[in-house]
């Protein structure tokens, strides 16, 4: 780091570069640890950096100094870059209940820009920052979404909508992965075991679903792409999925596949057929009635989009991911005894051993459960089942103890980043990693609706451009 000289007078010039040295150093600092900006500081520079340093400028008790060159550099790269595509946009969109950003990834690659995303969780917010890019002067970020569309001392619903449009800027596509676990089945069991309400009756969720419908009663986009888990479709006996598809009609969108009842349905997705993971979604697609957008679109066109191979599960795992992803003995006996007893008593319940050297393997859904103890999708590492059968303990067999994945792994699995690459910034630790990737979406299943989709926005910007523009 440079240090000026006290005794020289600042001129405009310093304090500017100043300033915006301080400027990048916070907004590092804001998605990475303090120990971590340490270490990227020292290594590109003179080696003066320290934790206690940082938190000072963090807290404003420290006044900023100019960064090497090499320092700001080194900054510079833990941050994403604007998209090359940005400069001529495809369409804009809005990112709700974004997580790590999965969904708005997808649409990105179909030449979309994000200019609004709402995400309240902070360790996701973390995630998100560190490798979405967020124009500082055509992106708004928000925290709750209640915010924007339940304001405080605002009770007119006119009023209210008034204050959604001008909180949220213009788009033509709205995602939203609305959250998952009331309607999911363990999130059902765990509300009813509880004594609490769930679904629609949830107050601390369920009623998000509607904060949606307002931004969509508000702002009019031409297209909406909603994300949730299977089960959705069954939830209190159907009851909740019915709303949600009354409401989005009575908004005035038809809903692609609407008629779809049972099995097949199209709109529930299957992330295999792109790579080797069993993970169910539930993708509404929407497109107003009032968009001018009469071509028919329907998710049954899908399969066309599917890649010609999907890559093996060897291709996505590291050689040497590290030691501590080995299981230690104490679990691997917990997990193997468990399932023993579950398949005695004819249940199904028990880890998921998977051979990475089967080029047909397909894990089951990672979940935001994986960090407890990784069971839904170890790697096996050579475990002899029939000597485990007849000594548990034998040590040539506990030395190829299975593995779970690592979270880089776990990255390339929900394809945030292709086989062998290590490009997605994972600035937590591994315990939230694993919680955000098991939430999140599959990328490559959304860069396919997006693909989908595409032509449709297309031709909505080019015959509507008044309303695509608005």
């Amino acid at each position: 780091m440079l240090a000026p000289d006290p005794a020289a007078p600042a001129t405009p010039s310093s304090l500017t570069a100043a300033q915006d040295d301080l400027a990048l150093l916070l907004q590092v600092l804001d998605i990475y640890a303090a120990r971590d900006v340490m270490q990227t500081l020292n290594a590109a520079g003179t080696g003066h950096w320290s934790v206690a340093k940082l938190n000072r400028l963090r807290s404003g008790k420290a006044a900023s100094a100019m960064l090497l060159p090499s320092e700001i550099a080194s900054l510079r790269a833990l941050l994403p870059s604007r998209p090359a595509h940005y400069d001529r946009p495809a369409f804009q969109f809005i990112d709700l209940f974004a997580g790590i950003g999965g969904i708005r990834r997808g649409f990105e690659q179909a030449g979309g820009e994000c200019v609004f995303t709402s995400e309240w969780n902070k360790e996701a917010v973390r995630t998100y920052k560190a490798n979405h890019y967020c124009d500082p002067l055509r992106h708004r970020f928000n925290t709750d979404i209640r915010l924007v569309t339940q304001p405080a001392g605002l009770t007119e619903e006119v009023a209210i909508y008034q204050h959604i449009d001008r909180a949220i800027p213009d788009h033509q596509v709205l995602l939203a992965g609305f959250p998952c676990q009331p309607f999911s089945l363990a999130g059902v069991s765990k509300k009813n075991a509880l004594g609490r309400a769930h679904g629609f009756e949830c107050e601390a969720q369920g009623t998000l679903f509607f904060d949606v419908a307002r931004i969509l009663a508000a702002k009019k986009p031409a297209f909406f792409v909603l994300e949730n888990v299977k089960n959705l479709k069954s939830h209190d006996k159907g009851r909740t999925f019915a709303i949600i598809m009354a409401t989005l009609d009575e908004l005035g969108y038809d809903v692609a596949d609407a008629d779809d009842k049972g099995t097949p349905d199209a709109k529930v997705i299957d992330a295999r057929y792109f790579l080797p993971q069993h993970r169910e979604r539930i993708v509404l697609v929407g497109i107003r009635r009032d968009s001018g957008v009469k071509q028919p679109f329907s998710l049954r066109a899908l399969p066309a989009l599917y890649p010609p191979q999907v890559p093996p599960l060897q291709s996505l795992l590291d050689a040497d991911p590290g030691e501590k992803y080995t299981l230690s003995p104490t679990l691997w006996h917990y997990l193997y005894r468990y399932a023993q007893k579950h398949k005695a008593k004819g249940n199904g319940f028990g880890f998921g051993l998977n051979d990475p050297q089967n080029p047909h393997c397909c894990v089951r859904t990672l979940s935001a459960r994986y960090y407890k103890d990784g069971s839904e999708i170890l790697i096996d590492r050579g475990w002899d089942r029939a000597l485990g059968e007849q000594n548990f303990t034998a040590a040539e067999n506990m030395a190829r103890r299975p593995r779970r994945l690592s979270p880089r792994e776990c990255a390339r699995l929900m394809g945030f980043e292709a086989p062998g690459e290590a490009r997605f910034r994972i600035p937590v630790s591994d315990t939230q990693a694993y919680r955000q990737f098991g939430n999140s979406v599959v990328v490559p299943v959304f860069a396919a609706v997006a693909k989908l989709l595409l032509p449709l926005i297309e031709y909505y910007r080019l015959n509507a451009p008044e309303q695509a523009n608005s």
